[in-house]
């Protein structure tokens, strides 16, 4: 390596979701994932290789008992062990509320960048937008991007504000780049929160003469066998969870400032390969046993293992939690958010942990009418194809629903509940989340303004969930064509 080069190495996570303990996998019962074991992974590059930076690209909270119990103290608390050396906010940053999220940023031993989130009235960021971080003598900056796109807790704060689309982001890179282009700065990462193929998109907006070499994202849980390249900008992200942790090994030229060599993989974390951070384990222990105590109650046994391992299509878990719904609200139509399951298996034996761990949100569920044609309308929003890119807002819905989506056409072609054809003119019932019905418009394709005789039914739908499971023991349900998508 000569004087004007330098060999980085950078660890990336994104969308770990409270994924601190480690699970038996496989026939030989093998450990896999864990922030112990995470962390074990990185302290040994860190002995290895000379110049190492850990990043997380959002959605470090929402996902486990231990950080929805403590509202995300823990796993900040957590997260000051594993020593990042930067973070961007994602979107569940913001699930217990923004002045929760920037009590959070307070308690953070590392920093948390985000460019592009204003106090509207003052034209201020909120948050630090950017980082350098000064390594063998180069400067590497760090920019943190979050559209409103992927942040619907945002259309609820009147005194917040975003960079609504991709071009104005982009601008705003080109704003912090050319304010330090006299510093010399020797490699630009930007870490985004907006979905792999919005990373594309962004990417490709990119001035070339502003620098960016990498982009390193999250909010999709995009698996890569290798990082794209647009307008010579490296792309990657690393799944979700911490079964896994991206891996850059690159090299740095002085005078050019650019990546001159990389070599890119996605590293498996497994007790095979790995030495755990016992200390970490430890840390992680004193947090769960509470949480082991207070919620190892059982609600109920299923019949069989429920599974959600896909979010864009009718599943059995998703398939469960809107019958329960539509019974106890009594609608024609209950539309679950698929992103709100947050684990790909339940049961078959249910502890009031586990539908936490499941359904981690609470909130009022409301219930409202609307004709069959915004209901069409409705189906066919969620339904679309480019909203089934990982990045969308889609739904589960109850049985006896039967919608049919053509990809070739791009269009809705029948939708019926208890076999009758649901009728333009008819006027139906249906049950939302408020959070999705104030983002109706995102997924839905629909507007608040298109529902009516709007009534809070339940205060809390985990309460309405967690009372349903208890009276309804043995039940099963299977995918049975709800959602069904069918090509000319």
């Amino acid at each position: 390596m000569n004087g004007k080069t330098r060999r980085f190495t950078i660890l990336h996570s994104n969308d770990m979701h409270g994924d601190f303990l480690a699970e038996m996998r496989g026939e030989r019962g093998t450990l896999i994932g864990g922030l112990s074991l995470l962390s074990g992974y990185i302290n040994r590059v860190r002995r290895e290789e000379e110049n190492v930076l850990n990043v997380i690209s959002g959605d470090m909270v929402q996902g486990s008992l231990i950080d929805s119990e403590f509202k995300g103290v823990s796993t900040i608390e957590i997260m000051n062990y594993l020593a990042p050396d930067v973070v961007t906010l994602g979107n569940h940053e913001f699930d217990y509320g923004m002045p929760h999220m920037l009590f959070l940023e307070k308690m953070a031993n590392f920093p948390i960048v985000n460019a592009n989130l204003y106090i509207r009235k003052y034209n201020k960021r909120l948050m630090q937008p950017y980082h350098i971080t000064r390594k063998a003598g180069f400067d590497i900056l760090f920019i943190g991007i979050l559209t409103e796109d992927v942040v619907g807790s945002l259309k609820l704060d009147r005194d917040l504000g975003s960079f609504i689309t991709l071009e104005e982001a982009s601008r705003e890179v080109g704003v912090i780049c050319n304010a330090y282009r006299n510093d010399d700065i020797d490699l630009t990462v930007l870490l985004t929160h907006i979905g792999f193929e919005s990373d594309k998109k962004l990417a490709a907006m990119l001035d070339p003469e502003w620098g960016v070499d990498m982009i390193i994202g999250g909010h999709s849980h995009t698996v890569l066998e290798q990082p794209a390249v647009i307008n010579d900008i490296l792309i990657a992200q690393a799944g979700t969870g911490t079964d896994q942790i991206g891996r850059f090994d690159i090299v740095v030229d002085d005078d050019s400032n650019r990546v001159v060599e990389w070599q890119w993989r996605l590293v498996p974390i497994s007790a095979d390969t790995m030495e755990p951070d016992e200390g970490l384990s430890a840390f992680i222990s004193s947090f769960n046993d509470v949480v082991e105590r207070k919620y190892a109650t059982v609600l109920c046994k299923l019949s069989h293992e429920h599974q959600h391992q896909e979010r864009t299509v009718e599943t059995e878990a998703g398939n469960l939690f809107a019958d329960a719904i539509a019974a106890m609200a009594e609608v024609d139509v209950a539309f679950v958010g698929s992103g709100s399951l947050r684990k790909e298996r339940l049961g078959p034996l249910v502890t009031l942990g586990d539908l936490r761990v499941f359904y981690p949100y609470d909130g009022p569920l409301n219930r409202c009418s609307v004709t069959g044609a915004t209901l069409k309308k409705a189906f066919a929003g969620f339904m679309r194809p480019d909203n089934r890119t990982g990045e969308g807002e889609c739904y589960q819905v109850n049985s006896p629903v039967r919608a049919v989506y053509d990809n070739h056409e791009r269009k809705l072609i029948n939708l019926s509940i208890n076999g009758e054809p649901v009728r333009d003119e008819g006027t139906y019932r249906i049950a939302l989340e408020k959070f999705h019905l104030e983002n109706c418009h995102k997924g839905l394709q629909i507007s608040p303004g298109d529902l009516g005789n709007r009534k809070v039914f339940s205060t809390s739908i985990r309460d309405l969930l967690e009372e349903w499971l208890r009276h309804n023991q043995n039940v099963s349900r299977k995918v049975e064509g709800r959602l069904t998508y069918v090509s000319g």
